[in-house]
C-alpha cells in the first residue's frame, strides 16, 4: 500500500510558476512509475506527466510540454511537478498517482494507476 499526499497548490497569476510536491509513504514509491493528472470542473481527469521509477524517462501531455517538468527524489520519497508559464486553462485539481504494475511503459491512462493522492487545487487567474 502507498499513501500519496500532494501539496503546493494555490492561486497564481497567468505567467507565474508553481511547484507541486507529492510525498509518498508506505511501500516505497521508488519501485513505481509516477504520474500527475488534473481535473478541471466539469471535465474528465486528464494525464499531465509521468516519470519512470529511476527518473530516466518522462512523458508529457501536449498541453503542458515545454512548460511543466516532472521530477522525483527517491531518497525523499517525493515527486514534483514544476509548472512554468501558467495559463488560466491550467486551473484544475492536480493529483499524484503511482503505477504499481512494475511495468516499463509510462502510462497515460487513468485506469493504469493504482494509488492516488487527495489532490491539490491550482487556480490560475488571467
Amino acid at each position: 500500500q502507498v499513501q500519496l499526499v500532494e501539496a503546493g497548490g494555490g492561486l497564481v497569476q497567468a505567467g507565474d510558476s508553481r511547484r507541486l510536491s507529492c510525498a509518498a509513504s508506505g511501500r516505497t514509491h521508488s519501485f513505481y512509475n509516477m504520474g500527475w493528472f488534473r481535473q478541471a470542473p466539469g471535465k474528465e481527469r486528464e494525464f499531465v506527466a509521468a516519470m519512470s521509477k529511476t527518473g530516466g524517462r518522462t512523458s508529457y501531455a501536449d498541453s503542458v510540454k515545454g512548460r511543466f517538468t516532472i521530477s522525483r527524489d527517491n531518497a525523499k520519497n517525493t515527486v514534483y511537478l514544476q509548472m512554468n508559464s501558467m495559463k488560466p486553462e491550467d486551473t484544475a485539481v492536480y493529483y499524484c498517482a503511482a503505477d504499481a504494475s512494475l511495468g516499463l511503459m509510462l502510462q497515460t491512462a487513468r485506469a493504469a494507476y493504482d494509488y492516488w493522492g487527495q489532490g491539490t487545487q491550482v487556480t490560475v487567474s488571467s
